[in-house]
């Protein structure tokens, strides 16, 4: 097929977002449930440092530390960073500083917002005590952020037992990448192509593969590729995994394959569910086509046709 027009690049926002679970150490736990108790922790180093946030292990020597200390709720600004507009799930939803605040009896510095009315008002050196949330849970945001002091520098760090009731042991933090996403020349056109019901990739002018989802460019040859070239819609399984845990927020039901498929015509296998047979007949081999259900831009699965499986030496270069 003959190259043709790029068509106007797609750009589109997307976010990433998904909970991260983890249990915490007896020195996570501590720091955590001390938040919740307006206490703020740290831990001592063999050299005789206080580290905040405490860490489980020395930096230097890489033994695992358990002395904890408790040191001040004040403490100074060693350096800072003006945000001018703040974002989603950020301390504060007005302008702030963010800040690196050494704690009175601490070593190191806790990163954390500064309540300031602009960044005049922020200054290394400057004095500043934690605001604490009315609500807290065991968390980094038990402090709801600093705001400027001007009382005395305190005194030393003080030994803790690092003991409280109902001490946290888990956290749940969310994380989230927001972004626009432009897929480029060439998946544009296989994109678009897909609305249509169509899957186009691009062959390499030197090597002569077609590549599908086309990536602009030969991973090979590292050459640019522009012909556009028609493949499938039906195409081979070339080898597959049996999905048993099922995720959140999808409606299939376990156990279900997902494969990686030769569309007749590509030298690459791309990925997509098997449906239309029992999970525990699906091989290497089987021959399968698309199934579109209505409005969708994309195969919702693929299908065994009916035909006799391929030969492996059809395949093989592509396992």
């Amino acid at each position: 097929m003959a190259s043709a027009p790029s068509p106007e690049v797609l750009r589109a926002p997307l976010v990433l977002e998904f909970p991260f679970t983890r249990s915490l150490g007896p020195v996570q736990s501590a720091f955590l449930t001390g938040l919740r108790e307006r206490t703020v922790l740290g831990v001592k180093t063999e050299d005789g440092r206080t580290l905040v946030p405490p860490v489980e292990y020395d930096p230097v020597s890489a033994e695992e530390i358990r002395d904890l200390v408790e040191v001040g709720a004040a403490g100074t600004v060693t350096t800072w960073a003006w945000n001018h507009e703040p974002r989603r799930g950020q301390p504060l939803d007005t302008p702030f500083a963010w800040v690196l605040v050494k704690l009175d009896g601490a070593d190191t510095s806790l990163l954390h917002a500064l309540d300031v009315p602009g960044p005049d008002a922020v200054r290394t050196g400057m004095r500043v005590r934690i605001r604490w949330a009315a609500e807290r849970i065991g968390a980094i945001t038990d402090i709801a952020c600093f705001e400027a002091d001007d009382g005395p520098a305190g005194g030393g760090a003080r030994p803790h037992s690092g003991e409280f009731g109902d001490p946290v042991t888990g956290i749940v933090a969310l994380a989230r990448l927001d972004y626009t996403y432009a897929p480029g020349r060439a998946q544009t056109a296989y994109i678009k192509a897909l609305s249509e019901q169509k899957t186009v990739g691009e062959r390499c002018p030197s090597c002569r593969k077609v590549y599908v989802p086309p990536r602009g460019a030969c991973p090979t040859c590292g050459v640019a590729t522009a012909e556009r070239v028609e493949v499938g819609p039906r195409g081979t399984v070339t080898t597959y995994c049996i999905v048993n845990i099922k995720a959140k927020n999808l409606d299939i039901e376990v156990p279900y394959v997902y494969a990686h498929i030769a569309l007749d015509g590509a030298d690459l296998a791309l990925h997509a569910r098997i449906a239309g047979i029992p999970y525990d007949q699906v091989r290497m081999g089987l021959r399968v086509e698309p199934v579109w259900t209505e409005g969708a831009r994309f195969p919702d699965h693929y299908r065994p046709t009916g035909e006799p499986d391929a030969d492996y030496d059809t395949y093989k270069e592509l396992v």
